[in-house]
């Protein structure tokens, strides 16, 4: 048994051996099948490099673009900051004056109304005195809550 093994380990090896010592044949075929593959790589790669070059001035073109339109929206953004500062300080001026205006319409108000006052007190005062005099002018300012 340990013969056929031994033979068959042996027989085995000796036709893989065998098997990659043959040649592969290399035919006109192959070599001109490998000459057009170089051929059309070769056209590939300046396709490519074509396309890499118009790819450049495209990625220059759209950083042109868009630095002028960071500009422009720089620009636009300036303009809003300029018009919401104009339109804040407007709101602001707009309501000192009011508060302004108040205070100044409501002082000669404020004034007269201290004068009625005073007046109504010294008249007040005065009925009174006069009522102390008049009975029939007592009752009146007791029915009015004024005596």
């Amino acid at each position: 048994m340990k013969y056929i093994l031994l033979l068959l380990l042996f027989s085995f090896t000796s036709i893989s051996i065998m098997a990659q010592t043959q040649e592969v044949p290399y035919t006109l075929d192959d070599r001109d099948r490998v000459i057009r593959v170089e051929a059309k790589m070769e056209v590939l790669e300046t396709k490519m490099e074509v396309l890499d070059i118009k790819m450049e001035s495209l990625e220059t073109k759209m950083d042109i673009k868009f630095d002028s339109q960071q500009r422009q929206l720089n620009d636009i953004k300036t303009l809003f900051y300029w018009g919401f500062g104009i339109l804040i300080t407007l709101f602001v001026f707009m309501f000192g004056y009011m508060i302004w205006d108040r205070r100044t319409a409501m002082k000669p108000a404020l004034d007269k109304a201290e004068v009625a006052e005073d007046k109504s007190k010294s008249l007040i005062f005065v009925l009174r005195e006069y009522a102390r005099k008049k009975p029939e002018l007592a009752e009146i300012m007791k029915v009015h809550g004024l005596l």
